[in-house]
């Protein structure tokens, strides 16, 4: 075992666990290490070919904003890539370019085990070694996390975060269980090389009023079901559970919950979102009422104190942080709580004030609120 202590480890090397990395950094805590369990930015560079950003990505810190896809001050997807809906593997190099830049220490291909606290330290045992610190933030990210259970049969499908390219997959009149972001992008996709698609959603997020783009479709989503490929191989089918997906001698068999069957030839296609990663250490948080830690103030552990949460999985009261321009405004607060813990007086994060990057009032996300 290492007699190192590292003031914080962070779990995680993707959006969450790079951004807060720079947060700390500006803080004043140098001596932080990011643990990746493959490469920098690998949930983003495993997306489907295909799939892009839903929030766009322009170089506004001229003006004194950030790019709605940055995770820190003075840097832009938008102008670094040249691309305005950037593809995850675009931005998986944006966020290898940020730990490059910024100098951030990271272990890949590091494999977490458990996080435990022993006394005032935490002891992390990897699959190669064990580490100690004085501070943990849990930013494993959910992509790497497919939500695969859900009804009876649902292994027979394919979740979306398993195709590689949309275009490679074969046959026609596709099934796909599921109507948020991810079902909307399999179905475009799909109808751009001539695919029929039938879309089963429990509700109808098309249809929702709501501004929010945690709740309702993205309008680069809505905009994109409005093309003529998709009006033309799109057929939308709300208000339906699925109860089962069965094999059967013409393909698949799927059975809703009102036991209307539908058979297509090709594998259905789970549109189902993701668990995320906070299911393997929710050990060391209380669960609030829909199943995620609960967090402080601090974004910090209420049951286990110097364990913090950075991600989608961040929630406080009705709010969702699970877009980055969302969560990334808890960086600093995670930061802060982290450099006074350490007796440090953090000064830089005033900047992240400025840039709206700093929140004291949890009822809403800023001055300039979009939620």
């Amino acid at each position: 075992m290492t007699r190192q202590v590292h003031d914080t480890i962070i779990v995680g090397g993707g959006a969450a666990g790079i951004g807060v990395a720079v947060a700390l950094k500006d803080a004043g805590v140098d001596d932080i290490l990011v643990l990746e369990g493959r490469r920098v930015g690998s949930s983003f560079s495993g997306w489907p070919g295909e799939t892009r950003f839903l929030t766009p990505s322009f170089p506004t810190n001229s003006v004194g904003m950030l790019d709605l896809n940055s995770i820190t001050i003075g840097t832009s997807p938008g102008f670094s890539l040249e691309v305005e809906h950037p593809t995850g593997r675009d931005y998986a190099f944006y966020l290898r370019q940020v730990a490059r830049v910024f100098q951030v220490p990271v272990r890949e291909q590091t494999i977490v085990l458990r996080i435990t606290r022993i006394a005032d330290e935490f002891v992390i045992d990897t699959e190669e070694d064990t580490l100690r610190a004085k501070h943990v933030v849990w930013a494993a990210g959910e992509f790497q996390y497919p939500r695969l259970k859900g009804f009876v049969g649902s292994k027979y499908c394919r979740h979306t975060s398993m195709v590689d390219r949309y275009e490679n997959l074969e046959g026609d009149d596709f099934i796909v269980i599921g109507g948020f972001e991810s079902g909307i992008d399999a179905a475009y996709h799909l109808s751009r090389e001539g695919r029929n698609v039938r879309i089963f959603d429990r509700g109808c997020p098309w249809e929702e009023s709501t501004s929010d783009p945690s709740i309702a479709l993205s309008t680069y989503s809505i905009e994109r079901m409005r093309e003529e490929c998709f009006t033309e191989h799109v057929r939308l089918h709300s208000e339906t559970p699925i109860r089962s997906v069965a094999r059967s001698d013409e393909g698949y068999e799927v059975l809703t919950m009102d036991d209307r069957r539908y058979v297509t030839p090709v594998q259905p296609i789970l549109a189902t979102g993701f668990v995320g990663s906070h299911g393997l250490v929710m050990d060391l948080f209380e669960q609030r009422d829909d199943g995620f830690p609960l967090l402080d103030d601090n974004d910090q552990s209420t049951r286990v104190p110097g364990v913090f949460l950075c991600g989608p999985a961040v929630r406080h009261g009705d709010h969702i942080f699970c877009f980055i321009f969302k969560f990334r405004m808890r960086f600093a607060v995670v930061a802060k709580a982290i450099a006074t813990s350490l007796g440090l007086p953090a000064k830089r994060l005033e900047e992240y004030r400025h840039w709206g990057m700093y929140l004291d009032d949890l009822s809403c996300c800023g001055e300039e609120c979009i939620c």
